[in-house]
């Protein structure tokens, strides 16, 4: 039987698209388990915001998306203070200090029942979340090696996928419109599970000191954000990369939920469907996606997803032209593409700014991103915000189409800046 046993485990070891060793190591595993753990509590709540202030505290459609583009506009402006201290300091002190203080902020969110307080609620939020990134992927990075990165990357937004796919499910299935207490429950399991998220990360404060090549070189501590900006690949990566999240991310959690309810005219059980969808696919497609990806170009495969991102919005715009039941199949459909962009994205992007960025300045580079995540959702709630109030829901999906395809082509300008090792078609030799 044991034998048996072992020769089915060596035969899914075989083929699994990645070294399941090197990837199952307790360190790694327990970063995992955190993960699950942060993503779960995320799912429970996530898309439920807006909803929750325009229908249950009843705050207007701008005033509801401007406090998630507040929340935006900190984390841009706080972001390159804890990618320094990341630096200097190392992840675990960021991680530390500042995720009990988010978990708080999750549970308040469910009790601010006016726009002055919500408006705190989320400053507190912002200003805990705002150095996670970075944090989170400099971790990451230090845990494993540079030859099993994209993978690690990948298999972990895999699992943020797992957990927020149960969550929304669960949390779509209790949240009323016409019920605050539903809300309140949700928002404070939401924060006690970012809590239980903070102590996992903290058992793995010895991989999240202060990077040694600091020590070793004094001069190369010196280095900061003139190094950084200075660095010509990475703001153009940047630049083009903004546009691209501004019309995928940035508008899929402000924007399709308003889009489902108040223009598709759907439940909001419609919203955790969609959302559903676009998590489990994610979940079947990442270990294919991550074989298939595997020695090809990092550029390139970013272009694919704006290509993918953009299909997704214009299949969004069709659903209005069919009714309730066939709308719900064609909104899913477009979240399965927009899914498989990105499965492809979650694993490449990381791993390019992480293969440009030094050992020393990670803290840096990570933080920079992190400024870009926090600029598309500030930017895209704000278009939704225009876009919906003055009644032109189709024009903006449109627009987000033809933006992410731009953005996508931008990165591919970038492939003959790279070296192959940059560009994914072959392994750094250096971790």
């Amino acid at each position: 039987m044991s034998q048996t046993t072992s020769t089915v485990r060596s035969r899914v070891r075989e083929r699994l698209p990645f070294d399941v060793d090197a990837l199952t190591d307790w360190p790694i595993r327990r970063f995992f388990i955190a993960t699950l753990l942060g993503a779960f509590g995320m799912g429970v709540t996530f898309s439920l915001f807006v909803l929750f202030c325009t229908h249950i505290r009843h705050f207007p459609v701008g005033i509801s998306t401007a406090m998630l583009g507040w929340e935006a506009v900190l984390g841009v402006a706080m972001s390159p203070f804890y990618g320094t201290i990341v630096d200097r300091h190392g992840p675990s002190i960021v991680l530390t200090v500042m995720m009990p203080i988010v978990s708080v902020g999750f549970a308040a969110i469910g009790f601010a029942s006016t726009i002055p307080e919500m408006f705190g609620v989320a400053t507190l939020i912002a200003a805990g979340g705002a150095g996670m990134w970075s944090a989170f992927n400099v971790l990451i990075t230090r845990i494993v090696v540079e030859e099993h990165r994209q993978d690690a990357f990948g298999l972990n937004f895999m699992l943020i996928n797992v957990g927020i796919g149960i969550g929304v499910l669960i949390g779509t299935s209790i949240a009323n419109l016409h019920s605050l207490h539903s809300f309140q429950v949700l928002y404070i399991v939401s924060g006690i599970l970012s809590l239980a998220d903070a102590a996992v990360l903290f058992s793995l404060r010895r991989f999240g000191g202060k990077a040694a090549v600091t020590d070793q070189h004094p001069d190369i501590a010196k280095e900061g954000w003139v190094t950084v900006l200075q660095d010509r690949r990475m703001v153009r990566f940047v630049g083009f990369s903004l546009v691209l999240m501004v019309c995928g991310y940035g508008s899929i959690e402000a924007g399709l939920p308003l889009f489902v309810t108040n223009v598709a005219h759907l439940s909001i059980h419609a919203v955790g469907i969609l959302f559903a969808t676009n998590t489990f696919t994610i979940i079947v497609a990442q270990l294919f996606v991550l074989a298939g990806i595997r020695g090809k170009s990092r550029s390139l495969l970013i272009g694919l997803v704006g290509l993918l991102w953009g299909a997704s919005w214009l299949l969004a715009t069709s659903s209005l032209f069919f009714g309730s039941v066939a709308a719900v199949l064609v909104l899913c459909v477009g979240q399965v593409v927009f899914a498989v962009g990105e499965t492809v994205f979650q694993p490449v992007s990381p791993a390019l700014v992480n293969e440009l960025a030094p050992e020393h300045l990670r803290g840096r580079y990570n933080a920079l991103v992190g400024i870009v995540w926090a600029v598309s959702s500030a930017i895209g709630a704000s278009i939704a915000g225009v876009f919906f109030t003055f009644h032109a829901a189709k024009l903006w999906t449109v627009c987000l189409a033809v933006g992410a395809v731009v953005g996508g082509f931008g990165v591919t300008t970038m492939r003959r800046t790279l070296t192959p090792a940059e560009d994914g078609l072959e392994v750094a030799s250096t971790v």
